[in-house]
C-alpha cells in the first residue's frame, strides 16, 4: 500500500515493530491487520530487516502500508525505499534523508523534541514532526508547542497509551505511534498475538472515539 496522507489524517496511528524474528513477522502483520492498524515501521535495527521491509510489502499488499523506521543515513534511506518501504521515520532529522525523501517524494517522519529541532525537521520537510520522546514532558508540551507552531503536525512518540491518546489529541497532536509496548519482543518471540491484537483494538478505538468527538 503507498501513503496516503488522507488516510493517515483518518487513522493517525502507527505501528514500530523491532526485532520482530524471520519465522514470525506473517504473524505480526496478520495481527496488526486484523485488529484494523493501517500504518506499520519495521526499524532498520531489527535483524534483516530490509528483507523485512521486502517480504512485508509484498505480503501486505494494500492492506497495510509498510515503512522502514530508525533511518539515520541517505544510504540507509536509499536501500529501504529500494526495498519496498513507502515512508521513513528516525530519532532525530538527518539533512541528507531529508533531501533524499524530497527527491523521492517520501514521507518523512523525522524525530526532535526541543522547539528549535522541531522547527527545524519541518522546514527540512517533514511530512510530520516525531516528538520523542513525548512521555518526558507529556501531553502539555504539545499544547505549548502548537503554540508558535500551529501549522506543524506532530506524532506523539513514546509512553503513548489508550488512556493518555485523547489529552495527547486534544493538547495538539495530530498523529500516534505505537512500539514496544504493544509489539514487545517477548509477546513476538512467544507469538502472544491475541495480546498485541487486544491493545491494538483499545488504542485504535481510543483514537477514533477522540476524532468522532470533534468531527
Amino acid at each position: 500500500m503507498k501513503f496516503d496522507p488522507d488516510l493517515f489524517q483518518q487513522e493517525p496511528v502507527l505501528g514500530i515493530v523491532r526485532g520482530v524474528p524471520d519465522s514470525h513477522l506473517q504473524g505480526v502483520l496478520d495481527t496488526a491487520r486484523d485488529a484494523g492498524l493501517k500504518f506499520l515501521e519495521i526499524t532498520l535495527n531489527t535483524d534483516n530487516a530490509l528483507r523485512l521491509i521486502a517480504s512485508a510489502s509484498e505480503y501486505c499488499g494494500e492492506a497495510l502500508c509498510i515503512g522502514a523506521g530508525t533511518v539515520l543515513t541517505r544510504q540507509q534511506a536509499e536501500a529501504a525505499v529500494t526495498a519496498g518501504a513507502r515512508f521513513l521515520v528516525a530519532p532525530t532529522l538527518n539533512e541528507e534523508v531529508a533531501a533524499f525523501c524530497r527527491e523521492r517524494e517520501c514521507p518523512y517522519f523525522p524525530g526532535a523534541l526541543t522547539p528549535t529541532e522541531i522547527e527545524r525537521a519541518w522546514n527540512a520537510g517533514a511530512a510530520m514532526v516525531k516528538v520523542f520522546p513525548a512521555s518526558q514532558l507529556g501531553p502539555q508540551y504539545f499544547r505549548e508547542i502548537k503554540g508558535p507552531f500551529g501549522n506543524i503536525p506532530l506524532m506523539a512518540v513514546g509512553g503513548v497509551t489508550a488512556r493518555n491518546i485523547p489529552d495527547y489529541f486534544a493538547s495538539g497532536a495530530s498523529a500516534v505511534a505505537i512500539g514496544g509496548s504493544v509489539f514487545s519482543q517477548s509477546r513476538m518471540v512467544n507469538r502472544e498475538y491475541s495480546k498485541i491484537h487486544n491493545d491494538l483494538k483499545e488504542i485504535l478505538f481510543a483514537v477514533k472515539k477522540f476524532l468522532n468527538t470533534i468531527g
